[in-house]
């Protein structure tokens, strides 16, 4: 059989009932067609759908996963900006302070925090210092080193130091005086040699004279070596070393004679030669060697133990610890133990100092030093022409020790501040850097502050302006890519063992008063103000300088910006409102100042305006020197100088005053929180109530009520026309002793004002409100000064408060310092006794330029 042949195909639909299907029509068939291609189209585009879906998803993971290493990357990155040094070169080259390049300024008494002691200007420099103790005094050992106010010294300070040459300082202790001399000699490559003379004299009437021990060390830090030369049995006659820096070098101890006559005298020595693990643990090391079974044996007296340096034994726990710690470096101290009066002569020796005259000891010590100070009091007068004015002797022997100990307050400091800014979990190690500042205090902040610095260096550009130029060029190199300075330079263990763990870490949101204006001010204004051409060395500098303050100015005009235009905000307020009176806002400077009772960005700070105004004006007034672009800044300044801008932002009617606005209420008090215990329970098993604030009606958005420094920055800072009619308000408070005048200079806040000398919390004392600050006391004067000579209807006012403000602020500081011994942080509103830290030479010395009427 063939294959059978297809004909064409039949489509039948059987019926339910089982019947022959019927032959589809032409119109049925096309149906079914176009729903085939219908299914099919729709079948497609769920497919379309499906892939585009899909398509988005891959998009949005790719997206998302591109997102995320971004973010990683940008909190990375934004998390290095911190400790990313500004790109410009540095203002200083690496070499400035070498011996080299600065041989006068190369040694120095750049360790402010101890009671004396020297250094180079070098990262790692071999240090000197001396370390007294009185013998036969009881079981307590009372070595002095470190400056500490718990000491209870009567007295201690520089009475003449001109800040590069030599200096004498005197310190008084219980029943006998310390004199303290030291003179350089240029020569040789490596900074030349030094000599110090000690002179010990009784204080008291007591028949017996005081047995004193002087312990001189040497120490190296983490570089260099020291190699003791013992003489006459047990008698350190002799440290020789190198250094990278100072190459070899020799330091000789030379017997001591009676007095200020070249007469032997009977001592005791001792000596340590050991290895110390850092600089900070200097005085430790010297306490653990100390031991009692030496005989003090004189020619003509009784025979007594007494304590000195012997072996150096380690703590148990310091011991455990050795393998692991630092570098250890070698450490040397000589021990004289004699009884009053005696005095002693150190000598420090380059070894490349080749062509030496002759040793800086006794007589040519004696004439050199007469020469430097017979130098420095002419240099005095000429620089303050105080014995011009009609001051008495006295007088000019006090503001010769403010100046002396502003500069022998200078430090070289060398290390890493720890910094965090929000996008870092942990601190950070801040680039290694050097910093040469004045300090606050030797014995209570003996380390750099940025907004002490600026009022430091007013003084100080008076008297060398070359210093205050090096100081200005380190601080401003110590910026960072984001143009933030650290404003507490707290940079290596040294510094680090005299400050409390909560305040180490420097946070990149906070900002301290831009002070270095004042002193850049002080240097241009000559040059701004007659229209006369730069020195050449003043323009490189101000060259050098510019491209960081360029960053600086605009870090402060936008990390501190205001809530409205042209109105600026301090950043780091404390946070925990609960625990203060007022939060604090330490980075204003002012402290425990009361601002807005309840922060919030909501803020504006009168203070803070007018810094930028001062700030801009002078950013415009460099840039015209440098022939830069400066209208930006002109402009900035116009704006914040404007008057009417500043009244609306900061001008209370109703309190007739400037003053900060935020979200304030004054019902707010300190008192002790409730503690529940249930009953039969001891009540000493639980916590001790604290206090914390109640907030007794609730705050709004208003003017803060407080009158005092801040109130006044318009007119400290001279933002203020002087035809201004809110000049006369502040006038009038000022001279208002139920206000801020006091007989001893104006009170830091309103008598009147509800918070006047309350506590902040249960362990914060008062600061800004109601004691004296000589800082703002001197911009007051200042501004007086200037209302005084530039006409207007205030001039006779403000020519009358300059001259009693003045006299009242100089007469107590002085009065102070006669009775007490000490220049003072802050004074007594009441009775103007000087309290706080002490000495406190940093801003407190501008009283010299008060007397020397030099703004």
């Amino acid at each position: 059989m063939g294959r059978q042949r297809h004909g064409k195909r039949v489509i039948s639909n059987s019926s339910k009932d089982g019947s022959d299907s019927v032959p589809l029509g032409k119109e049925d068939k096309k149906k079914d067609i176009a729903n085939s291609i219908l299914h099919r189209k729709e079948k497609k585009k769920k497919l379309d759908i499906a892939k585009v879906f899909i398509n988005i998803s891959i998009g949005l993971c790719i997206f998302s996963l591109i997102w995320f290493f971004y973010a990683i990357y940008m909190r990375s990155y934004m998390a290095r900006r911190i400790i990313t040094p500004h790109p410009s070169p540095k203002i200083l080259d690496a070499n400035s302070t070498s011996p080299a390049v600065s041989p006068h300024l190369f040694w120095g008494s750049y360790r402010p925090q101890v009671y004396f002691g020297m250094k180079t200007r070098s990262p790692k420099s071999v240090v000197t210092g001396m370390m007294w103790m009185r013998q036969f005094g009881g079981m307590d050992v009372n070595l002095r080193h470190t400056c500490e106010q718990g000491d209870g010294l009567l007295s201690y300070g520089w009475l003449m130091h001109d800040g590069v040459n030599f200096g004498i300082q005197e310190i008084r202790d219980t029943d006998f005086t310390l004199t303290t001399e030291f003179v350089k000699r240029q020569g040789g490559e490596q900074g030349g040699d030094w000599t110090w003379r000690i002179t010990a004299k009784q204080q008291s009437p007591a028949p017996q004279a005081p047995v004193i021990s002087l312990m001189f060390y040497v120490a190296a830090d983490s570089q260099g070596s020291l190699q003791a030369h013992i003489e006459e049995r047990n008698r350190l006659g002799s440290v020789t070393g190198s250094s990278e820096e100072l190459g070899q070098f020799k330091i000789t101890f030379r017997k001591p004679s009676a007095g200020e006559s070249t007469t032997a005298k009977y001592a005791s020595y001792n000596h340590l030669n050991t290895v110390s693990p850092g600089l900070e643990k200097l005085t430790d090391i010297v306490k653990n060697s100390l031991s009692g079974r030496f005989v003090y044996n004189p020619p003509s007296g009784e025979k007594r133990y007494y304590i000195a340096v012997d072996t150096y034994k380690p703590p148990p726990q310091q011991q455990q610890q050795r393998g692991e710690s630092r570098k250890e470096s070698d450490f040397v101290v000589h021990q004289v133990t004699m009884q009053t009066p005696f005095q002693i002569e150190v000598l420090f020796e380059s070894a490349s100092f080749r062509d030496r005259p002759n040793q800086l000891a006794a007589e040519v010590l004696t004439e050199e030093l007469e020469k430097l100070k017979y130098a420095f009091d002419a240099k005095f007068e000429e620089t303050f022409g105080l014995h011009r004015k009609g001051y008495t002797p006295a007088q000019i022997k006090f503001s010769k020790a403010a100046l002396s100990n502003m500069l022998g307050g200078m430090g070289y400091f060398y290390g890493q501040s720890a910094v965090q800014s929000k996008y870092n979990e942990y601190p950070l190690a801040y680039p290694e850097g050097p910093l040469f500042t004045a300090v606050p205090s030797r014995s209570f902040f003996p380390r750099g502050f940025l907004w002490d610095e600026g009022f430091h260096q007013l003084l100080i550009n008076k008297w060398d302006p070359q210093i205050t130029r090096e100081s200005l060029a380190h601080w401003l190199d110590m910026i960072n890519v984001e143009g933030w300075i650290p404003r507490e330079q707290i940079l290596d263990d040294e510094a680090r063992s005299k400050v409390p763990v909560e305040f180490i870490v420097q946070r990149n949101e906070n900002a301290n008063p831009p002070t270095l204006f004042l002193a850049l001010q002080k240097l241009i204004v000559g040059f701004a103000a007659k229209g006369v051409a730069v020195d050449k060395d003043t323009k490189a500098f101000l060259k050098r300088l510019f491209p960081r303050l360029q960053t600086w100015f605009e870090w402060y005009n936008t990390t501190q910006a205001g809530p409205i235009p042209n109105s600026y905000r301090w950043r780091g307020r404390d946070k925990d409102t609960n625990l203060f009176l007022n939060p604090k806002t330490l980075t204003s400077g002012l402290d425990d100042y009361p601002r807005a009772s309840h922060p919030s960005q909501d803020e504006r700070h009168v203070d803070l305006h007018c810094w930028m105004a001062l700030a801009s004006g002078i950013m415009a007034d460099v840039a015209k020197l440098l022939g830069e672009p400066h209208h930006e800044y002109e402009k900035t300044h116009q704006i914040l100088s404007d008057n009417s801008v500043l009244e609306e932002l900061h001008w209370s009617e109703q309190l007739k005053t400037f003053a900060d606005y935020g979200n304030h209420t004054q019902s707010v008090a300190l008192q002790r929180e409730k503690v529940y215990v249930p009953p039969g329970q001891p009540r000493h098993q639980f916590l001790t109530a604290r206090l914390v604030r109640s907030v007794r009606k609730a705050p709004k958005l208003q003017y803060v009520n407080s009158l005092g420094y801040v109130s006044l920055f318009p007119f400290l800072l001279q933002i203020l026309r002087p035809d201004s009619p809110k000049l006369e308000h502040i006038l009038k408070d000022m001279r208002d002793d139920q206000k801020l005048w006091t007989q001893y200079g104006l009170r830091s806040l309103s008598k009147s004002d509800p918070l006047f000398m309350k506590r902040n919390t249960e362990h914060d004392a008062p600061y800004w409100r109601g004691p004296i600050w000589i800082n703002i006391n001197y911009l007051a004067v200042r501004a007086l000064h200037y209302y005084a000579n530039t006409e207007g209807p205030y001039k006779e006012k403000s020519a009358s408060l300059y001259q009693e403000l003045r006299t009242n602020i100089i007469e107590n500081v002085y009065r102070q310092y006669m009775e007490t011994g000490y220049i003072w942080e802050q004074y007594n509103d009441s009775t103007g006794r000087g309290q706080g830290s002490h000495p406190f030479t940093g801003w407190s010395a501008l009283c010299v330029l008060m007397m020397a009427e030099q703004y």
